[in-house]
């Protein structure tokens, strides 16, 4: 092993080099000296570049470089112990060509399991700080897994040029979120992408995203993971299983490799902030689906990537026997409420805010975020608080999927600090009870109308806590829930006992596809009502990527494994189903023409604008009587636009009919004052065109006093 010498430089005018950064020993020829602790990861300085890690049991450290793609190290540097401060081993190498650049860590120390020990200084360890990870460019090539270093950290220069973008900063009550899989909207051949399945093909359907309307897109996970760590076949098809949605984190900071047409150049980095800067300029925000719940490293059988080998006992949750504790349902759960941890989480979304302009982040499982050490849940968790406090995030949504794999359900009760919303959860099963025709869910659903003030209500949370949805990539599509009655998941290749059982779905009649012009009218109107449901509810709406074309998964209900026409976009959707494409369009221009649908406190059932009316009055067959029985399919509302955003905006009047009921009703409309007549705005008993009018385009009513709705149909009238 070569020797560490230590180095006496000559003098230089101070002009040339800061006397700070000169080099102080040397290591096989390579010049070095103590670096900085902070940050944690990879900086460039002046010459050179600062190393830092932390380990709180490690004996000893190495820096291993490479070449980009070389099989063997040009290096093995070890940490002296006088690099070492406190609990982190930092050290600047000058001279080293920063592009071509691969490293990683050994880190010696016990393997002592049941102690929660697992140090392997055979193992090359990827920095959980690293921002860009190199060996997984193409997307889909199996790996050589005999290969000692397969995800290997790389170094970024942060030189983008944003000119003048900045995060958007939308009001949340204004949003529209669509949720979406970067790969899956690109991906089919269908969708005529240069790139596809990229961020850079993603560019290329802007304007559909404008068209549509919405302003926000959730993307499903963007951080660095290994889609080849699924080792199954299906069943059905004998192809191969992925891990394809990408629950699964290998780097927290460094961008998917392979979702970049650029990756294999290394340009990764800046094709993403190219989109989201994109994306900005027409005027949509981007939020990130993060999971600091658990990593890619799995259980006591998973591999070792990073974590596990740099320090397991601070990282992951752990059984009085040295166990993973299994929160998460993935293998292992982040011990995210250990300080080192915490920071790591904080350190991060502050890097994605602040390098990446994201707009806000939807946490996966977030109920674990607020497990002690031992995975009980604490009353006061210190990662929600400080990042509901943090003065970089102060601006950014910040969306809690409210509950996890262990049990733990919080939705309605999810600690908020005033800033965190929730996937609403209940709302998406009210709402799919309801539309079946379920007995009892009258009173339900008018909660859920109301931004759901039953959860966020006697909190003061107001409606923007709630994050309504009625499907998402868990579960049925919007189509499937309307065509399927039972999950169909053999081709997962777990035997059909993955995915949920309680998925509150109809088949219309049938199971699957069909000819049948009853059933398939049937379908579309359902999903229209659903699309209804969303649009006037108060809280802030999500669909899912395709339901506006009705994209299916045919009955698939946890497609996490598939990279095919299960989980991709099919654009020739577009053509046809133009009709219900057009509905989803104009139902979200009609929620952004009216801000009586974005209040941000709750309705009150009262006059507080002295117009004459209360904020929402609810009615039934007839008006002013609604009919909250269990028997009841029928809930009907008005809501008066003096109210709108508390009377800061005024706004038409707007009344709003759902029958759930298998035959056609006789309705009685309430009458307005002020020489205002009923608009017929909506209606989904009617066929295409006729089934929604553009906004401010309207007809008035020819019986001003009382309409029919057809079965199973929604009508939407506006009062002006």
């Amino acid at each position: 092993m070569a020797e560490l010498t230590n180095v006496i430089t000559p003098a230089l005018d101070v002009q040339e080099r800061r006397i700070d950064y000169y080099p102080t020993h040397d290591y096989n020829g390579y010049q070095l000296r103590p670096g900085k602790p902070y940050p944690f990861g990879t900086t460039l300085v002046p010459g050179g570049v600062n190393f830092s890690i932390f380990s709180n049991h490690a004996t000893a450290c190495t820096l291993v470089l490479f070449e980009k793609g070389g099989g063997t190290p040009l290096v093995e540097i070890p940490f002296p112990d006088s690099f070492r401060i406190g609990n982190v081993w930092c050290m600047i190498v000058f001279g080293l060509d920063v592009e071509t650049l691969e490293y990683g860590y050994r880190l010696e120390g016990p393997w002592d399991p049941t102690a929660g020990q697992r140090f392997a200084p055979s193992r090359i360890i990827l920095d959980p700080y690293a921002k860009a990870v190199g060996g997984r460019e193409v997307w889909g090539q199996p790996p050589d897994w005999n290969d000692i270093f397969l995800q290997r950290g790389r170094l970024i220069f942060e030189d983008f040029d944003w000119e003048d973008d900045r995060p958007c900063e939308i009001p949340v009550e204004d949003l529209v979120i669509y949720e979406m899989h970067v790969r899956s909207f690109t991906a089919d051949p269908s969708a005529g992408a240069k790139h596809p399945g990229t961020f850079a093909a993603m560019r290329e359907k802007l304007p559909y995203l404008k068209a549509l309307g919405i302003n926000c897109v959730e993307l499903m996970p963007i951080f660095e993971f290994n889609e080849c760590e699924n080792d199954r076949v299906s069943p059905e098809t004998g192809e191969r299983l992925f891990n394809y949605w990408g629950y699964s984190t290998v780097a927290f900071f460094a961008p998917k490799t392979s979702f970049a047409a650029t990756g294999k150049f290394g340009m990764q980095v800046d094709e993403l902030k190219t989109l989201v800067k994109e994306l900005h300029r027409n005027g949509i925000e981007v939020i990130l689906d993060v999971v600091f719940n658990h990593t890619a490293e799995g259980n006591e059988m998973g591999p070792t990537i990073s974590f596990r080998g740099v320090d397991n006992q601070t990282y992951y949750m752990l059984t009085p026997e040295g166990y993973y504790y299994n929160f998460s349902g993935c293998g292992n759960t982040l011990n995210c409420n250990n300080p080192i941890v915490r920071n790591m989480v904080l350190d991060c979304l502050r890097y994605w805010v602040a390098e990446y302009h994201i707009d806000g982040f939807r946490f996966d499982l977030a109920a674990i975020l607020g497990r002690d050490p031992w995975g009980t849940p604490m009353p006061n968790p210190p990662l929600l608080e400080t990042l509901a406090f943090d003065p970089v995030l102060g601006k950014c949504k910040l969306i809690a999927e409210a509950w996890d794999a262990g049990g733990l359900y919080q939705v309605g009760s999810f600690p908020a600090y005033g800033r965190w919303a929730e996937w609403n959860g209940k709302f998406r099963d009210d709402w799919r009870r309801f539309l079946i025709g379920e007995p009892g869910m009258a009173g339900a659903v008018a909660q859920r109308i109301q931004g759901s003030p039953d959860l966020y209500g006697w909190n003061a949370r107001g409606t923007t806590a709630s994050i309504n949805f009625i499907t998402c990539h868990d579960g049925f599509t919007l189509y499937d829930l309307v065509a399927y009655n039972d999950k169909h998941n053999w081709a997962n290749g777990e035997g059909g006992t993955d995915g949920g059982n309680d998925n509150h779905s109809w088949n219309c009649g049938w199971e699957g596809e069909t000819d049948d012009p009853a059933i398939r009218e049937l379908r579309r109107r359902q999903m229209k009502n659903a699309w209804v449901a969303l649009m006037v509810s108060q809280g802030v709406p999500m669909v899912l990527m395709g339901d506006e074309v009705a994209r299916t998964q045919f009955g698939n209900n946890n497609a996490y494994c598939q990279d095919n026409h299960l989980n991709w976009m099919d654009w020739s959707q577009c053509a046809q189903n133009a009709d219900l494409l057009r509905f989803a369009q104009r139902m979200i221009a009609f929620r952004h023409a009216h801000p009586v649908f974005r209040n941000i406190a709750h309705l009150t059932n009262t006059d507080y604008a002295g117009s004459g009316y209360a904020d929402i009055t609810w009615h039934g067959t007839e008006a002013w009587q609604a009919d909250w029985s269990d028997n009841s399919r029928v809930v009907a509302f008005m809501l008066d636009g003096r109210h709108a955003k508390g009377a800061t905006q005024t706004d038409d009047m707007i009344y709003v009919i759902f029958n759930a009921y298998w035959d056609a009703l006789h309705v009685r409309l309430p009458g307005l004052s002020h020489d205002r007549r009923w608009h017929l705005a909506v209606n989904t008993g009617m066929p295409s065109p006729r089934d929604i009018h553009p906004t401010g385009t309207e007809p008035p009513l020819d019986n001003q006093g009382s309409l029919l709705i057809g079965p199973r149909a929604a009508i939407v009238l506006v009062g002006r």
